[in-house]
C-alpha cells in the first residue's frame, strides 16, 4: 500500500505551480533536466564503484556499469535507468522529499534575482529540473540493502512511496529508473535525433557508457563481423573510439552515444597518435565544420589534481577571424565530464581566438599547484627552491612567508625594503614573473603559513622590544611626519615611522589588499585596460621613514628650526621621488623632478639663483600655512 508523505516546505515551493520558479516556465533551455539526470546516474556509479574496491560483493547482482536512456513515444515516457548504488526506501523519502537540501532555498533566491536556470545542478536540486518537462516522474529504486520501491510525485505538495510488489517497470538487480511522464508539448525528448545531440553537447564524456534505445532500422551484423569487432578490442591497451554498436531487440536498438569517453581520457602519445589515424573524427568537425585541421595538442596533468585539454588549429583561417565582437564558442568547457559552457574568454586570449577546443578542468586543491612553484630567494644565489623547502629552512619563531614582487632579480635583491629582513637573516622569495602577481592573490597561504608582500602595509617584523622604541621615535618624529604629509599633499596617504630599512631613509609601501608597485606597473601595460578598474585599485601610497638614518634626522632638525624654509620643501619633494623610484613606482612628474635635482646640485657647487635668473618656485607645490608662521615672520620684521 502506497504511503503518502509531504514535501519539504522549501522544495514544495521550489516545485509549485504558483512559484513560478520552475514549472511552467518559459525557459528555453529546459533540455539541462536531461544533463542533470544523467550526472546524477554517474554519481550514483561512481559511489557503487567505490564501496566494490573494498566489498567485491557489493556489485555481484548487477556486475555492469551503465547509464540507459529508454523513450516510449506510445506512453510519451522518457525513462532514464542506471546500475548505480540505488536508494532505500528512507533514502527516497528523505532525499526526494523531506530532508531540506541547503541549496533549494539558494537556488529560488537566484532564480527570483534573474539568475539562468541551467545552473540548477550547482545547487544539489538537478533531480526537480525533471519537472520542467514533466507532469509527473516515477523513480523506482533498488538498493543491495532493501526492496525495490516506487517514488512517485505529480508535483504537487505530496508524492507517495510503496514497495514495488507488482514489478510494472521490471525487476531492477540494482540502481535506479526514473520515468519522466512528458508534458504534452515537450515530444521532441522522445526523438531520436533530439536526443542523441543533448548527449553529445552535455553528457558525451561521462566516464560510463549512455546507451539509447533507438527504433531499429538495421539489420543485425553478422556474428563473423562481431567476432571481428571483439578481436581488434582485444589487441592492446590503445584508447579507442568505440563504434555505434547496434543490435536489433525486437523493435528496439541500442546506440552508444558517449563513444569517444576513451580517446579523451587516454594518455597524451596514444590519443595524439589514434587521433592523426581517425583523421579527427567528429568532434573537431563539429567545432570547425571540416574534418581537416592543421595541428592538435593534447596535454594533461594528471593525479589528485586532474587538468586535460584537446585543441585545434584549423587548416584555413575563420572568415570571422578579425571579428573581435562576435560571441565565439571555441572553447567548450567541461566540469566532470558534463559540458558546462562555451563562451570561456577567459580560457584563451584574443589574439589566439582561430584556436579550437574542448578543455576539461577540475582544480579545487591550490596548495598542490603551489607545491610546483619554484623561486630564486635572498639566501638560494643562482638555485631556485620550492615553497616545502622555504617553510623547512624558516627561522626559529617566523610565522610567515615573506615575498617581494619586481621585474629582474637585480632590481629585487638591492629593494631598501629587504634591508631589515636580511639583517635578521629572513629569507625572501623573488617572484620576478609578471604571472606571479596574479598567482599570490590565490595564493594567501601555504602549509599554515600567509605569504606577505615585503611591499605593502602590515609587514611586523619587529619584537617588542623594538615595538617599544619604535613608538618613543613615532612621538620623536611626529613634528616632521606631519609637515611631510602637508607638503606632499595626496600624494600620500600617511606619513608614519618605521623600522622596515635599515641603510635608506625611505620608502613608499601600499595597502594590504590594493595593486603593488610590480603589479600596478603591469597593468598600466595593458593596451585594453579598464581604467576606472585602475582608479579603483591603485591604492594611496604610504610613506614609511626610518628614524635612524642620518638625512631623516638632519631632515627632522632643519623642519623645527624652520619649516617655510624652501630647501626643507625641497628635500621632502625629492626624499618622495627617490622612493617612488626605489619603491618600484614611475615619476608622474619627472621634469620637476629633474629641477629639483638641479636646485640641489646648484646648491653643492654654491650657485646663487637670482644670479642665473631661475629662482622661481613654480614647481612647488604650495605649502599649506603652518600655525604660527605669520607671527613669527612679524618677528622678523621688527628685528629688521
Amino acid at each position: 500500500m502506497a504511503e503518502t508523505f509531504a514535501f519539504n516546505a522549501d522544495i514544495q515551493q521550489l516545485m509549485s505551480f504558483s512559484a513560478g520558479l520552475i514549472i511552467n516556465t518559459f525557459y528555453s533551455n529546459k533540455e539541462i533536466f536531461l544533463r542533470e539526470l544523467i550526472s546524477n546516474a554517474s554519481d550514483a556509479l561512481d559511489k557503487i564503484r567505490y564501496e566494490s574496491i573494498t566489498d567485491p560483493d557489493k556489485i555481484e547482482a548487477q556486475p555492469n556499469f551503465f547509464i540507459k536512456i529508454i523513450p516510449d513515444k506510445t506512453n510519451s515516457t522518457l525513462t532514464i535507468e542506471d546500475s548505480g548504488i540505488g536508494m532505500t526506501k528512507n533514502e527516497l523519502i528523505n532525499n526526494l522529499g523531506t530532508i531540506a537540501k541547503s541549496g533549494t532555498k539558494a537556488f529560488m533566491e537566484a532564480m527570483a534575482a534573474g539568475g539562468d536556470i541551467s545552473m540548477i545542478g550547482q545547487f544539489g536540486v538537478g533531480f526537480y529540473s525533471a519537472y520542467l518537462v514533466s507532469d509527473k516522474v516515477r523513480v523506482v529504486s533498488k538498493h543491495n540493502d532493501d526492496e525495490q520501491y516506487i517514488w512517485e510525485s505529480g508535483a504537487g505538495g505530496s508524492f507517495t512511496v510503496q514497495k514495488d510488489t507488482e514489478l510494472v517497470h521490471g525487476q531492477i538487480k540494482r540502481g535506479t529508473k526514473i520515468i519522466c511522464y512528458l508534458k504534452e508539448d515537450q515530444s521532441e525528448f522522445l526523438e531520436e535525433r533530439r536526443l542523441k545531440d543533448l548527449v553529445k553537447k552535455h553528457s558525451e564524456f561521462i566516464g560510463f557508457p549512455i546507451e539509447l534505445y533507438v527504433e531499429k532500422s538495421k539489420e543485425k551484423e553478422d556474428s563473423e563481423e562481431e567476432e571481428e569487432e571483439k578481436k581488434d578490442e582485444k589487441e592492446g591497451d590503445e584508447p579507442k573510439i568505440e563504434e555505434v554498436d547496434e543490435e536489433l531487440s525486437g523493435e528496439l536498438g541500442v546506440a552508444y552515444l558517449n563513444k569517444i569517453v576513451c580517446l579523451n581520457e587516454g594518455k597524451v602519445k596514444e590519443v595524439s597518435h589514434e587521433w592523426e589515424r581517425l583523421g579527427g573524427t567528429g568532434q573537431f568537425e563539429g567545432l570547425t565544420l571540416t574534418r581537416d585541421h592543421l595541428a592538435v595538442k593534447h596535454f594533461s596533468v594528471e593525479g589528485q589534481l586532474e587538468f586535460r585539454a584537446l585543441l585545434f588549429v584549423p587548416r584555413r583561417a575563420p572568415f570571422d577571424l578579425f571579428e573581435s565582437k562576435k560571441k565565439r564558442n571555441n572553447i567548450k568547457l567541461y566540469v566532470r565530464r558534463v559540458f558546462i559552457m562555451d563562451d570561456c574568454e577567459e580560457l584563451m586570449p584574443e589574439w589566439l581566438n582561430f584556436v579550437k577546443g574542448g578543455p576539461r578542468i577540475c582544480i579545487d586543491e591550490v596548495e598542490l599547484l603551489a607545491e610546483l612553484l619554484r623561486y630564486h630567494t635572498s639566501k638560494s644565489g643562482d638555485e631556485q627552491i620550492s615553497l616545502k623547502e622555504y617553510v623547512d629552512r624558516m627561522k626559529e619563531g617566523q610565522n610567515d612567508i615573506y615575498y617581494i614582487t619586481g621585474e629582474s632579480i637585480a632590481a629585487v635583491s638591492s629593494s631598501p625594503f629587504l634591508e631589515t629582513l636580511r639583517k635578521k637573516g629572513i629569507e625572501v622569495l623573488y617572484m620576478i614573473d609578471p604571472v606571479d602577481e596574479y598567482s599570490v592573490q590565490q595564493l594567501k597561504e601555504f602549509d599554515g603559513k600567509k605569504l606577505k608582500s615585503t611591499t605593502k602595509e602590515g609587514l611586523d617584523i619587529e619584537d617588542e622590544d623594538e615595538k617599544k622604541k619604535l613608538e618613543e621615535m613615532k612621538a620623536e618624529f611626529e613634528p616632521l611626519t606631519k609637515l611631510m604629509k602637508e607638503v606632499l599633499g595626496d600624494k600620500v596617504e600617511k606619513v608614519i615611522v618605521s623600522s622596515r630599512m635599515a641603510d635608506s631613509p625611505c620608502v613608499l609601501t601600499t595597502s594590504e589588499y590594493g595593486w603593488s608597485a610590480n603589479m600596478e606597473r603591469i597593468m598600466k601595460a595593458q593596451a585594453l585596460r579598464d581604467n576606472s578598474m585602475t582608479s579603483y585599485m591603485v591604492s594611496k601610497k604610504t610613506m614609511e621613514v626610518n628614524p635612524k638614518h642620518s638625512i631623516m634626522a638632519e631632515l627632522k632638525k632643519k623642519a623645527a628650526a624652520d619649516k617655510s624654509d624652501k630647501t626643507v620643501k625641497d628635500l621632502i619633494w625629492l626624499l618622495f621621488d627617490t622612493s617612488l623610484l626605489t619603491s618600484g613606482f614611475n615619476l608622474d612628474e619627472p621634469t620637476q623632478f629633474a629641477g629639483r635635482i638641479h636646485r640641489m646640485i646648484k646648491l653643492g657647487l654654491s650657485i646663487d639663483d637670482d644670479d642665473e635668473g631661475l629662482g622661481d618656485d613654480d614647481d612647488l607645490p604650495p605649502l599649506e600655512e603652518v600655525e604660527g608662521a605669520a607671527d613669527e615672520a612679524s618677528k622678523m620684521e621688527e628685528v629688521d
